[in-house]
């Protein structure tokens, strides 16, 4: 990785104050076991220099984005909800492990593994939105590399000393199974990634007859 880290809160294409985007996430504020990891990183995240730590309720997995808010048409974000709801129809809950930690250019982050079924899951969600906008109208690249953001950097420092603060810390990971995704209105207006959850799908096993 680079020598350095970078404030995470430039504002990409399209973003500007005032201006929301609609996305899927996992969100994880109703899972104790991400509470609990949380919590166990903190003395090592509130040593780090210019590291902003997401609080429990903000902590999210990004699954596939949509598009800004004022850009996507109340018809066409009614369908693509009716079109995911159709796909994911009998998806299995997704048990995961998440963590340890490691550093990353903007951030400090957990990864979430395995990986293939959630490429699966947001294969499926952007399949819905081509049912509903065209396979050339999906937003962002196919390949998901799950990852959850402990905290954000603000401001551009030396890497090596923040990876060898984390590398002497404890390493900390957990298992849950996510159960639903949520369809989320996000803002970043105060540098945090904030929402309004717009609607949730949860994910269950299609039950065979008896």
């Amino acid at each position: 990785m680079s020598d350095e880290v970078r404030d995470h809160w430039h504002w990409r294409p399209g973003w500007r104050e005032g201006r929301s985007f609609y996305t899927w996430h996992l969100t994880f504020a109703q899972h104790p076991e991400a509470a609990d990891l949380v919590a166990a990183y903190q003395p090592v995240l509130a040593g780090m220099p210019g590291l902003a730590p997401v609080p429990l309720e903000w902590i999210h997995l990004t699954l596939q984005g949509l598009g800004f808010t004022d850009r996507v048409d109340q018809r066409d974000l009614d369908a693509i909800i009716e079109a995911a709801e159709f796909r994911l129809a009998g998806f299995s809950p997704i048990p995961v492990t998440i963590g340890p930690a490691l550093l990353d250019l903007e951030t400090v982050q957990l990864p979430v593994r395995p990986v293939e079924p959630l490429q699966r899951l947001r294969d499926a969600v952007r399949t819905a939105i081509a049912d509903v906008w065209g396979p050339d109208a999906i937003p962002e690249l196919p390949e998901l590399h799950p990852h959850i953001s402990l905290g954000y950097f603000t401001d551009a420092a030396p890497a090596a000393p923040l990876r060898n603060q984390l590398a002497a810390a404890p390493g900390h990971s957990t298992a849950l199974t996510i159960t639903s995704l949520s369809l989320i209105d996000l803002n970043r207006d105060h540098r945090m990634y904030q929402w309004t959850p717009v609607t949730t799908l949860r994910l269950a096993p299609l039950h065979k007859p008896v």
